[in-house]
């Protein structure tokens, strides 16, 4: 079995490829949810959606998020009744909302909300929020915190940086199957998610970075920047903040002690030796997403770099 801790985009385009090279229903996606949020009375799981209609085959691809060839009339109506309409709703895509709202209205917990959601869908591989309380990704800004949705949505990623609050991760605890899940697989990608606000939301959930750190399974991530920039979204401002090089070799030193190997790309083959010598072994490949074959590619050298791996040890 694969486990992959998975954010939004990056992470579902990486999961299209993993699918095509082992089994979906042999593969468990381990997702952020610090970015959930409630708007309009429902409740929001941005990554979970995401990941899952990306599998589904029914994501909006050339935004990477909400249902292609959606329309937008109940956000148009509310609008017009006086609504703050910043954060883009589909119609199709509020359905999966107002479902998910009511389900949890009702007494489920996201994990059964998610695992029904997927199954609808048509989607073999395991959906896992990475827990069910609520944990929300808030940035530390001059104007005091703001939740990472406001931040990047609403204000487009233009306030300075200052930190990043996990409120309520101390709190939660993984959701039924994560830390089962990590127990058993043979394989344990770290999609090229932002490593501090996506898979760094992941790891502040109690236990599970102890459950990867104990884990006999080789861990392989792949680096999301590439040549000093973040591929999708403020993973630099961000990573500046924590003190993180933006390069790959910043990436490394995010998961010291996490995962055995890095995947980075070409253009940064110039920083392996140096992530070598804290430890961690490097992969040097084309990281860039572009279509269904490059997606495949990449997926393809990670589990073949874990593959490799433990056959060494």
């Amino acid at each position: 079995m694969i486990v992959t801790l998975a954010g939004g985009v990056g992470a579902a385009r990486f999961l299209e490829g993993v699918v095509k090279v082992v089994a979906p229903g042999d593969v468990v996606a381990i997702v952020n949810t610090g970015d959930d949020i409630t708007l309009h009375g429902l409740y929001i799981s941005p990554d979970l959606d995401i990941v899952t209609y990306t599998l589904a085959g029914i994501i909006e691809e050339t935004n990477g998020w909400g249902v292609r060839g959606d329309t937008t009339n109940t956000l148009e109506m509310l609008k017009k009744l006086g609504a703050d309409t910043w954060f883009l709703l589909g119609d199709r895509d509020m359905a999966t909302h107002i479902r998910r709202t009511e389900l949890l209205r009702g007494g489920a917990t996201l994990t059964e909300v998610a695992d029904q959601v997927r199954r609808a869908l048509g989607v073999a591989t395991r959906v896992l929020p990475m827990c069910d309380q609520p944990v929300g990704t808030f940035i530390r800004t001059p104007d005091g915190l703001i939740h990472f949705e406001h931040y990047l949505v609403q204000r487009h990623a233009q306030d300075q940086v200052l930190g990043v609050h996990f409120k309520g991760a101390e709190s939660a605890r993984p959701a039924n199957g994560v830390l089962e899940a990590i127990r058993e697989a043979d394989t344990i990608l770290i999609a090229p998610s932002n490593p501090i606000v996506s898979v760094g939301t992941i790891l502040a959930v109690p236990g599970i970075r102890a459950a990867l750190e104990a884990t006999a399974a080789p861990v392989v991530a792949i680096s999301p920047i590439v040549g000093g920039a973040a591929i999708k979204g403020p993973a630099a401002p961000l990573m500046q903040a924590l003190g993180y090089e933006v390069s790959a070799r910043g990436v490394a030193a995010c998961y010291a002690g996490l995962a055995d190997l890095l995947v980075i790309d070409n253009v940064d083959a110039a920083l392996a030796d140096d992530i070598r010598a804290t430890g961690m072994e490097v992969v040097i490949t084309d990281t860039i997403m572009r279509g269904p074959a490059e997606k495949r590619a990449l997926a393809q050298a990670a589990i073949a770099a874990a593959r490799e791996l433990r056959i060494e040890h």
